[in-house]
């Protein structure tokens, strides 16, 4: 019944320009939640790592509702629902943008080489930037201008976004000492929509996979 609904409600250039209203206004609410907790003490007696943990979780829970858009649109025959991928893609960014900043600003008072040996030593922060360049790489290719530059290589550069939604829960997972019921839903939603793709994340997979040994083949060949 609900399906037969929804799928008779057509989405409408007027009813998407509402809906990315709104996307903009629950962001902006957010980040007045994330103000108005720092002035007030708000994040109780750790602050700084409640404010990454606030930051971290805005900019997972976004990557997920992005990936959520395409089997909805197939789900529910809604077509419009994939013009609001780049505008949730673009606040994830601007989410992990805003984590990464805050950790290097509060913990590591801007030194950068502090940071590049810290992503070294601890694996939980290297894929985490793994994650964050692959979300800086997507939304820096994300208009409508490089994606006709790019041609077959954009589809290919932007399913590197599964790669990101699989670390960044692990991330998380590995980033808190106690609590873990939490991430661990985070890492389940996360497995549930990867396997919700498997058959196109395979293909992609066994497609750069043999890309990968034709060129090792005609190096070894041309040495």
């Amino acid at each position: 019944m609900l399906t037969h609904y929804v799928q008779k409600y057509r989405l409408t250039p007027a009813r998407i320009l509402m809906i990315k209203i709104t996307i903009h206004a629950v962001s902006l609410f957010f980040v007045a939640i994330l103000v108005n907790n720092t002035l007030n003490g708000g994040f109780g007696a750790d602050p700084i790592k409640g404010i990454e943990h606030f930051t971290g979780k805005a900019a997972l829970n976004t990557l997920i509702l992005t990936l959520l858009l395409s089997p909805l649109a197939k789900q529910y025959k809604q077509g419009g629902l994939i013009r609001l991928r780049r505008l949730l893609g673009v606040y994830s960014f601007f989410w992990a943008a805003l984590h990464l900043s805050i950790y290097l600003a509060l913990d590591l008072n801007f030194d950068w080489s502090l940071l590049g040996s810290e992503i070294i030593k601890r694996p939980y922060l290297a894929i985490g930037a793994i994650s964050w360049i692959i979300l800086l790489l997507l939304t820096l290719t994300s208009t409508q201008s490089m994606q006709r530059r790019l041609g077959k290589h954009w589809q290919q550069l932007h399913n590197w976004v599964y790669l990101a939604l699989l670390l960044s829960p692990i991330h998380y997972y590995w980033s808190v000492k106690s609590g873990l019921i939490e991430p661990t839903i985070y890492l389940f939603i996360c497995a549930l929509l990867l396997y919700c793709r498997k058959q196109k994340i395979m293909k992609w997979f066994t497609k750069n996979t043999n890309q990968y040994q034709t060129k090792s083949a005609t190096k070894n060949t041309n040495r």
